[in-house]
């Protein structure tokens, strides 16, 4: 019978506490979220700083762009922002897209595209970068997690013209750091290019939230504003012949409806208020720390990450969803992260931290855990 794997794979997803299902919301803010007329503190936002909760007003540009970019739909309100990105992360050019699986993807499957051609991604990169890579014409090569050696030892094996490291910025499920100064030193010592994946550094670190490559400048930078920013969408930073490049040969750009010209503005304005938002950034890193200490204090064995994402490992995805449940009938939303999102054997609690929490918030979710833990 024709497509008949599709049940005996779903209820083997099943069986293995792996099923995925969606859930709707009235309302979801950094701090709270509304479900069935219950709230719940919110655990599990990237609103990093807050702004999403920040109204936005005054802004007059259309909802829909009409067409793709190299139609009618590149307007006035694209250009605004990408001369912002380009004058504030100093970069000659930028690309706008609508969300960052789409910029990661197509700028690898796009660019990577030449013979004798290889990719060096590090093994904990986002699936987006992980299909983009597979989607190229270039030899995709793994590196152990943030293991300069072993990429060396790589870098050093290969007989490609056109090499390309890439790495995210923040790593979304171990919420640890790039060494992105080491990278480009490496890049540089063996006539490759850097791509930094910045979706989780961008408006938290660095100066002014300019990210994870505020003092060092990849060839490529994505960044995306569906996390600290609060909106949607992406940006390709890079030079012009890049730019002019992808222009001729990123499908996904290409064949895409443009971002909406009302949501460029409003990404805009949230962009400006980031910039400026050094205290909202210094609240989050001092709720970082005091979930950190309290951790600590209570023998939660957490990774070692000082971003605002903070994962709880159990390891099996039953354990993972008892201790969600058991959070969710205290008030307490965090979602269970399990295979194939992270690697076997890793389910963990992605805790995620913002500006918005309070520290009474945050002694509730410690208590939470400690009793959920001891049921388990």
């Amino acid at each position: 019978m024709a497509f008949e794997y599709l049940n005996k794979t779903l209820a083997a997803r099943q069986q293995a506490s792996l099923y995925r299902q969606r859930i709707a919301f009235e309302r979801v803010g950094p701090r709270f979220l509304l479900r069935n007329n219950t709230q719940y503190l919110n655990f599990a936002s990237n609103d990093y700083l807050g702004l999403g909760e920040e109204p936005i007003t005054g802004l007059e540009n259309t909802l829909g762009a009409s067409s793709s970019s190299l139609v009618t739909g590149y307007q006035s309100a694209h250009i605004a922002l990408e001369n912002y990105l380009k004058s504030t992360l100093n970069y000659q050019a930028c690309l706008l897209f609508n969300s960052g699986f789409s910029a990661n993807a197509s700028v690898l499957k796009s660019l990577m595209n030449e013979a004798n051609s290889e990719i060096f991604q590090d093994k904990l990169n986002h699936a987006s970068l992980i299909d983009g890579g597979l989607a190229a014409n270039a030899t995709n090569t793994r590196f152990n997690h943030n293991d300069l050696k072993h990429l060396t030892r790589r870098l050093e094996k290969s007989k490609a013209q056109h090499k390309l490291i890439v790495s995210e910025g923040v790593f979304s499920m171990d919420g640890d750091s790039a060494p992105v100064a080491e990278l480009a030193h490496i890049a540089k010592q063996h006539n490759a290019w850097l791509m930094i994946d910045d979706a989780h550094g961008f408006g938290v670190m660095g100066n002014h939230g300019l990210g994870s490559c505020d003092d060092i400048k990849p060839e490529i930078l994505i960044i995306t504003f569906g996390k600290a920013c609060a909106s949607s969408g992406a940006a390709v930073l890079c030079s012009q012949n890049v730019a002019d490049y992808l222009l001729q040969f990123n499908r996904d750009y290409t064949y895409s409806t443009a971002m909406s010209p009302w949501l460029a503005s409003a990404t805009l304005s949230r962009l400006e208020r980031l910039y400026s938002a050094d205290e909202k950034r210094a609240r989050l890193k001092d709720n970082i720390a005091y979930f950190k200490t309290l951790a600590s204090n209570h023998n939660l064995a957490l990774m070692p990450s000082n971003s605002a994402i903070q994962p709880l490992v159990l390891g099996d995805s039953e354990s993972c969803l008892a201790l969600s449940e058991y959070l969710k009938s205290n008030g307490i939303w965090l979602t269970a992260i399990r295979p194939p999102t992270v690697p076997h054997n890793t389910a963990r609690l992605r805790i995620t931290l913002t500006a918005a929490h309070q520290a009474a918030d945050i002694e509730q979710l410690i208590n939470q855990l400690v009793d959920g833990l001891k049921l388990l």
